[in-house]
């Protein structure tokens, strides 16, 4: 008579066991950076997202575990897979969302343009501080009244001399009151009366120490507390022509490096959808009405079940995507569909995971309403789900529905 198997068990974490198939210098990133996340992050993040600061230390500790640019080859960056790089940023995000919006910013948004776009001494300059965390970077491309229209910009860079002057003021920018260098995107020498088009808009590496630089933290904020957000003001800043970014010119320049930190996103936030999931499990499980744990009761389990399916699903899709990436085959509509349905459903399990704990799912003794609060900006930010929905629509349709 043959003996039936035993049944294999399933992971509560991971039901469909997905991190089975990551390969094993992946799976080295995945446990590094949890173990640093659980050691380092989870123990304090509370406390600073209720101060509403971000540790000046942290990008150096980052940095010492490779993971800044991580993604990224030569000048101290680790040349690791994109599927490592979005492990990683998963494990991040499961700490908290303005960790992995720093590690996006500075490696996606600050490093990546230098090290696509310039020159070898911008590149020599910059790419070595950045990857340790001895120096920050910012991006600069969002406006007060521009940031699903970059095109409209008004910041503008002026032929002068040997240089350009530099004259506008960027909004939201993750990092800004404590970088070093900015990435700004600016309209260069436009026509008066002309209407913009991002054909004349160039990059530009700023020293924040350039003189007419300044900027002013964004204060108040109810999301991404544990995260330095801010507005860049660039009054008469001169800067030679050898900060211009040589290797693009138009939308593309700044569009790409948004691809490449939207890519992180779609990782990220399974990670923090992930923490809202394992506690609302452990709380169920101990968390006793009417004489038994509430995870025993149907309409608990059938919440448990749609968030651990949704979780899963995102999961795969971010994967998928990593292949795509390290096959070079990625489109930036697979991005969109990876944010748009990603983040959608972060937030929503973080929702469901809040009733669960009742009363105490608002208060930061449990991470379900600071990831939830944090989700509100990853909505909206690098793209709202509204844009994401348009690029997605114009993939399908060969129809572009902006205006």
């Amino acid at each position: 008579m043959k003996t039936l198997a035993p049944i294999p068990h399933v992971d509560p974490l991971d039901p469909l066991a997905l991190d089975d198939a990551l390969d094993p210098d992946v799976r080295l990133v995945r446990d590094t950076v949890r173990d640093f996340v659980r050691s380092r992050i989870l123990p304090e993040v509370g406390g600073w997202f209720e101060a509403g600061t971000f540790p000046r230390s942290m990008p150096r500790e980052l940095g010492s575990l490779g993971l800044l640019g991580m993604h990224l080859e030569g000048y101290g960056c680790a040349g690791a897979s994109a599927t490592a790089y979005g492990i990683a940023c998963r494990e991040l995000e499961a700490g908290d969302s303005g960790l992995r919006s720093f590690v996006s910013v500075q490696g996606s948004l600050a490093m990546y343009p230098i090290h696509a776009y310039g020159s070898e001494a911008q590149k020599t300059t910059w790419l070595p501080r950045l990857a340790t965390g001895e120096a920050i970077g910012c991006f600069g491309l969002s406006e007060w009244d521009y940031g699903s229209e970059p095109t409209g910009m008004r910041t503008t860079a002026r032929t002068r001399g040997d240089g350009y002057v530099i004259d506008g003021t960027k909004a939201w920018i993750t990092s800004g009151g404590i970088a070093d260098v900015a990435i700004v995107w600016a309209h260069v020498d436009p026509q008066p009366g002309t209407p913009a088009t991002g054909s004349d808009v160039r990059g530009f590496v700023v020293p924040t120490d350039t003189p007419g630089f300044t900027t002013r933290n964004i204060e108040r904020k109810l999301s991404l507390r544990a995260s330095v957000t801010s507005e860049l003001v660039l009054a008469d800043c001169y800067v030679p022509a050898s900060a211009m970014l040589p290797g693009v010119r138009g939308m593309r320049g700044p569009l790409s490096c948004l691809n490449e930190a939207r890519y992180g996103i779609v990782w990220g936030v399974v990670g923090a959808a992930r923490a809202c999931y394992e506690a609302a499990l452990a709380y169920a499980t101990t968390r006793v009405q009417w004489g038994k744990p509430i995870a025993g009761f149907q309409l608990t389990q059938e919440k448990l079940a749609n968030m651990a399916l949704e979780l899963q699903k995102a999961q795969l899709l971010a994967s998928h995507l990593g292949r795509l990436k390290d096959a070079d085959t990625l489109a930036p509509a697979h991005v969109s569909f990876g944010k748009l349905n990603n983040v959608r459903e972060a937030l929503a399990i973080a929702r469901e995971a809040r009733t669960i704990l009742g009363a105490s799912g608002i208060t930061l003794e449990y991470p379900i309403m600071r990831h939830m609060n944090n989700l509100e900006s990853v909505l909206t930010y690098e793209g709202t789900s509204e844009i994401h929905t348009l690029i997605i629509g114009q993939a399908l349709t060969g129809l572009a529905a902006f205006s």
